[in-house]
């Protein structure tokens, strides 16, 4: 059972301040005490030094509030509990330009999802935040009598956002049928042919772990993308324990092949598993289900994204009273010689812009987003690849005087433990984007906002941190990152980075030990009120 996020950060905070108590803390950092050297113009050494008293004790200065700031940072990070594990952060006042704190800033750390802070920032630089993806309907085949004597051809560019995410699935196919029988056809001679040529063939990022290909957050990119390249499966229970549970795709147009290894069970908790290996429309679904419990839904990614997506154009057109003859198929595997003849247009579609795109990849964690927009980059440069597009990022990140020893960039979401950057670079990011008035309010917008929305939604309930901090976060096995914003008590706003790696203790501790730092930084003041006595 999981804990309210805010027993859990308060049971980490419980935790530091009786590490302190016990003098168990390990400080990276001591803050010096600092005993004022005697002026060369200070007054003689009294009488009573030279009759054998001591002299005064020079007075000890007391530590300033940034010196304060940072012995209770050191507390949070350098916990016994973290001995093991690395921890790399860097906070920088955006108002002043200071360090106020940092712990191996320098350091390649793998990024989770903070990667999507260099994707999204690289793309609103590069393709700016009105840009949209346009996906066409064409043919160089006549209408004869209503009818298509020949193949309609969807073409794609990339655009992420035709499916359910707020509302029907369907609807732009829907609308792309009405329109077609508005314009008098009525039947499709042909076939439906997805165009996906704007984006290479390999869907998948590098380093992406097998044994989770099959769950909808390691959906496959294509240049033409239904409903974020994700069917669900409904699990059953049978009629009675030991029986076989009943298991259906829907929709069926994925083309997933299921192999039902899930059996009823007298009591317990809903237990099923997802497996499918790349290249394969073969989906595993295994576990458990007790007998009497609803219907279980899980996402699962399908094999080949673009088939998937003239599947369901096929079926919406036939749904809608439109006739279609042929089969759906990927334009490579239809045409081994691309057609010569020209093509019309039929009609077009046209997503929202990037700076709405970005706020579901951004507040969600949408990984199948930021690799779509990773490989936009490298289409407008004349490649839709991943590595086209990291040198369009590489470029940019160039240009804002971040070298190239500070990263190593595999993929866009940061799904992959191949990328590395360091606290430093997303500092510099954050800086660069916050003091740019063409980029700052639209990413800022994307952000998580703690305790309100998004992956923080449940994180910094009732601290000054929430409402206040606006931060990516990420995870992947024994990864955690939170980078962002926070303004403090003063109204000065902090840039940050919070990077963890190698860590075998309890996730919810690595993350509220960033949380805690996070709600420091909101509680900083440099002008502290004097305690009331």
């Amino acid at each position: 059972m999981t804990r309210p996020r805010s027993i859990r950060f308060h049971r980490l905070t419980a935790l530091v301040l009786g590490l302190l108590l016990a003098g168990g803390a390990c400080a990276q950092r001591t803050a010096p005490v600092t005993t004022p050297r005697p002026s060369p113009t200070a007054s003689p050494v009294s009488s009573t030094a030279h009759q054998g008293q001591p002299a005064p004790a020079a007075p000890v200065k007391p530590p300033t509030s940034v010196e304060r700031l940072r012995l209770s940072l050191d507390a949070v990070f350098g916990a016994p509990a973290f001995n093991r594990m690395q921890w790399a952060v860097l906070v920088q006042s955006l108002t002043t330009g200071e360090t106020l704190y940092s712990a191996n800033p320098s350091k390649l750390m793998m990024p989770a999802s903070n990667m999507k802070i260099v994707t999204l920032a690289a793309a609103a630089e590069r393709l700016g935040w009105d840009f949209t993806y346009e996906t066409r309907l064409v043919t160089s085949a006549p209408v004869v009598r209503g009818v298509l004597d020949g193949d309609l051809i969807v073409v794609g560019s990339g655009d992420p956002t035709i499916g359910s995410r707020g509302g029907n699935a369907t609807r732009v196919f829907e609308a792309w049928a009405d329109e077609l029988r508005a314009d008098g056809i009525t039947g499709i001679k042909g076939r439906i042919v997805a165009d996906a040529r704007a984006f290479d063939r390999e869907i998948l990022g590098a380093g992406w772990a097998w044994d989770y290909l099959a769950a909808y957050y390691a959906a496959g990119v294509s240049a033409l993308q239904f409903n974020e390249s994700v069917a669900d499966v409904a699990i059953r229970p049978g009629p009675s324990p030991g029986t076989p549970a009943v298991i259906e795709v829907r929709p069926i147009e994925s083309g997933l092949i299921l192999d039902k290894q899930v059996t009823t069970v007298a009591g317990g908790e809903v237990d099923i598993d997802l497996a499918r290996l790349p290249g394969s429309n073969r989906l595993v679904v295994r576990g458990t289900i007790p007998v009497g419990s609803g219907e279980a839904v899980r996402a699962a990614a399908v094999d080949r994204p673009a088939l998937y997506f003239a599947r369901m154009l096929r079926a919406t057109l036939v749904a809608k009273g439109i006739r279609v003859s042929g089969e759906a198929g990927e334009f490579e595997d239809v045409y081994p010689t691309p057609p010569t003849e020209p093509v019309r247009v039929l009609l077009s579609h046209r997503s929202a812009p990037i700076s709405e795109i970005a706020r579901v990849q951004m507040k969600v964690s949408q990984n199948q987003y930021a690799e779509t927009l990773l490989r936009t980059l490298g289409a407008q440069s004349g490649e839709g690849t991943a590595a086209a597009g990291h040198k369009v990022v590489r470029e940019v990140l160039d240009l804002w005087g971040i070298p190239s020893d500070a990263y190593v960039l595999v993929d866009g979401s940061g799904l992959s433990r191949y990328n590395y950057v360091c606290a430093e670079m997303l500092v510099k990011i954050l800086a660069h984007v916050y003091g740019d008035p063409r980029l700052r309010d639209p990413f800022m917008a994307t952000l998580p906002v703690g305790g309100q929305d998004g992956t923080l939604a449940r994180r910094f309930v009732g601290t000054r941190a929430a409402g206040n901090v606006r931060a990516k976060t990420g995870s992947i096995a024994n990864v955690r990152s939170l980078s962002g914003y926070v303004t403090s008590a003063d109204g000065e706003t902090f840039a940050f980075s919070i990077l963890a790696n190698h860590f075998n203790v309890p996730q919810a501790d690595v993350d509220a030990a960033a949380d805690l730092a996070v709600v420091r930084l909101a509680e900083f003041s440099r002008n502290p009120q004097p305690r009331q006595p």
